[in-house]
């Protein structure tokens, strides 16, 4: 049996993430000693260094306590699990990025005004699997990187002057606004 201390130290843990842990229930020690202290079996060590490599590979409290309840104390079916789940994000992005790559293709060939406009351009992005907040995200990294490029590609999609300054507006941080025209109506 192990000690909470044992676990912390061993694991790189503070003993106040160990008693969350217990709060929690994702970790629950198997036994307490005479004096109340909690012990830890072997099982229990293992279960800690399931819940240990899930965080490492980017998993939140509740993903890994779902992904713990129906692959039990198994660290080599919950790894693959979260393996593969990775690599099905790895994959939407790498759509994303062809998506991306080849819109910047179609614009350096003579501009998209002639082959994509805004409907056309909001169409491939929700294929390509973006929310409202993945395009936000879109427009917010392009004017920061470069507006007037920004501001010339929303114009070659032929969106109106005014409603590209509100795209601009809205991408560039200064506030959200909840006119018709900046939620959801954009490219």
């Amino acid at each position: 049996m192990y000690r909470i201390s044992q676990l912390a130290r061993e694991f790189g843990l503070s003993r106040s993430t160990l008693l969350y842990y217990d709060r929690i229930g994702l970790l629950s020690p198997s036994a307490r000693s005479e004096s109340g202290y909690r012990q830890y079996s072997p099982v229990d060590r293992g279960r800690l260094e399931s819940i240990c490599s899930l965080r490492r590979a980017g998993m939140d409290i509740e993903g890994i306590r779902a992904i713990l309840a129906t692959a039990g104390d198994d660290t080599t079916t919950v790894l693959r699990r979260r393996l593969d789940e990775i690599g099905g994000e790895i994959e939407a992005l790498r759509t994303k990025q062809r998506l991306l790559a080849g819109m910047l293709k179609v614009q350096g060939e003579g501009g998209p005004g002639a082959t994509v406009n805004k409907e056309m351009f909001v169409a491939m992005l929700r294929a390509a699997g973006m929310d409202d907040a993945a395009m936000k995200k879109l427009h917010v990294e392009f004017e920061r990187r470069e507006p007037e490029a920004h501001h010339a590609f929303l114009l070659s999609l032929g969106i109106s002057e005014k409603e590209a300054l509100l795209i601009r507006t809205w991408s560039g941080g200064d506030g959200d606004h909840d006119d018709k025209q900046s939620r959801g109506h954009h490219a």
